[in-house]
């Protein structure tokens, strides 16, 4: 489950509807009825915070957002983005973990969905991070 509080229009999401995931983006909230407007490779349909899942941060993700992957002589991992870069201790740590752009960084300690990663680059970028 993720908190309605969380979610905004343009966030990737998982989906589940009758037992089944789906991947889908975020269109549309309805605060009064607490709703979220889904857009699947199937269809467009609400659903309630309980039904939505965190898609789990990795490599794969980054690389849907055109992230650049480099690789440093010391182990750490950098994926980059612009002037925003997320730095891994070692390959596949996306529970400790740097994210910064300018003067502003965060190191994160725990798994973050991707929804979160976005929350975070419009925080700190003030651009939506999607994918082309």
């Amino acid at each position: 489950m993720i908190k309605f509080s969380e979610i905004k229009p343009g966030d990737y999401v998982m989906a589940e509807y009758e037992g089944e995931l789906w991947e889908g983006i975020v269109n549309e909230l309805n605060r009064e009825d607490k709703e979220v407007c889904v857009q699947t490779e199937v269809q467009e349909f609400w659903f309630k915070p309980d039904n939505l899942r965190s898609i789990p941060l990795s490599e794969e993700q980054l690389m849907k957002f055109n992230f650049e992957k480099e690789t440093n002589g010391d182990g750490w991992i950098k994926y980059k983005k612009g002037p925003f870069r997320v730095q891994l201790r070692q390959e596949g740590a996306f529970d400790d973990f740097e994210i910064w752009y300018r003067e502003d960084r965060r190191h994160i300690k725990h798994q973050i969905g991707v929804h979160e990663l976005q929350n975070h680059y419009y925080q700190m970028t003030k651009v939506e991070l999607g994918r082309n």
